[in-house]
């Protein structure tokens, strides 16, 4: 029998978070706990609201497989019992991390895939005045992060980049809208964007107002994130988009994810990988991914005030092992 674990927990945030959907002061996450002959596994979500999921919600429909849970169930089964969304990615987390704790390995040896010694990933700079933004975007460059993620919502948008451009004309620039912008006028922001050398425009339009896309010309790749959530999102994706933007929460786990990315390459699709605002748990069950994706945007744990302890080897735009495999 399993012994099985399950809490909420708050971890505020040393800057508001802002992006074109509100504003964030802690990451609020579910934890589950799995244990077997004295050994635990850890896996972590972050429910999130525009997905209709709240911490209750999440908790609930973990609450529903306990007596599955303690007998035994497989990551497989775990599939068919529970949609996609962040209460599977916090069981199928925490079923990994079993798996590759009874078997004394990691998960890079469980997916076969290898661990570089350094990933590269992006920093983000969240919404504030364009003066805010640059100075932001030029610390994270003065601290190493070469790859700078910009939130942008609705308005500002030219003196908001001018601003940060200005500010890191050597950085490599990606812009995220999170849909707050529309059909009218995207064709210029996209031109306004290539010109400022910005190398990817992430989800720009509502998910469900995307099909505009199918027939648009635009002079840099556009990236699906919350068009994009499992293996079923990519028929309705193809002509509109050049990316998917892979994030457990989304796939409801490490397992999906993995038959995603490898789906996305096969039909002509580039990955970014990313993560919501969480610690360094939800981050460790997603590295199996960052060698299939062209971006990498894993910050989330960069955000708070203090990590989980053990945290990852986090500084400004990396992940650093120096050789030594993720425990």
């Amino acid at each position: 029998m399993r012994a099985v674990k399950v809490y909420p927990e708050a971890w505020p945030l040393h800057t508001a978070f802002v992006i074109a959907r509100g504003i964030r002061s802690e990451a609020g996450v579910v934890v589950v706990e799995l244990e077997e002959e004295g050994i635990r596994g850890v896996g972590e979500c972050t429910p999130y609201p525009r997905y209709g999921e709240t911490e209750a919600s999440v908790l609930a429909q973990i609450a529903t497989l306990f007596t599955q849970l303690e007998q035994g169930m497989s990551r497989e089964e775990l599939q068919q019992a529970l949609p996609a969304g962040a209460a599977r990615n916090a069981i199928d987390s925490a079923l990994w991390d079993l798996q590759s704790r009874k078997q004394a390995t990691d998960l890079w040896h469980l997916t076969a895939t290898s661990q570089p010694p350094v990933i590269e990933m992006a920093q983000t700079v969240s919404i504030d005045t364009p003066e805010m933004m640059a100075s932001s975007a030029l610390a994270l460059w003065e601290n190493g992060a070469r790859l700078i993620k910009i939130k942008l919502d609705n308005t500002s948008i030219t003196e908001r980049l001018v601003a940060v451009r200005t500010a890191v004309p050597e950085a490599t620039l990606i812009v995220d809208a999170n849909e707050s912008w529309h059909c009218e006028g995207l064709a210029a922001r996209c031109q306004l964007l290539a010109d400022l050398g910005v190398v990817m425009l992430e989800q720009p339009l509502p998910a469900g107002d995307d099909a505009m896309l199918a027939n648009f010309i635009h002079p840099l790749p556009i990236c699906a994130d919350e068009s994009c959530h499992t293996r079923a999102s990519l028929p309705a994706l193809k002509g509109r988009y050049e990316m998917v933007n892979i994030k457990l929460d989304k796939t409801g786990g490490l397992t999906e994810a993995l038959a995603l990315a490898e789906a996305a390459r096969s039909a002509g699709f580039e990955v970014m990988l990313g993560c919501m605002l969480c610690t360094s748990r939800a981050i460790a069950a997603a590295l199996p991914l960052v060698n299939s994706a062209r971006f990498i945007d894993l910050d989330g744990p960069t955000w708070l005030a203090v990590d989980v302890d053990p945290a990852l080897p986090f500084s400004c735009g990396k992940i650093t092992f120096s050789g030594l495999p993720v425990q």
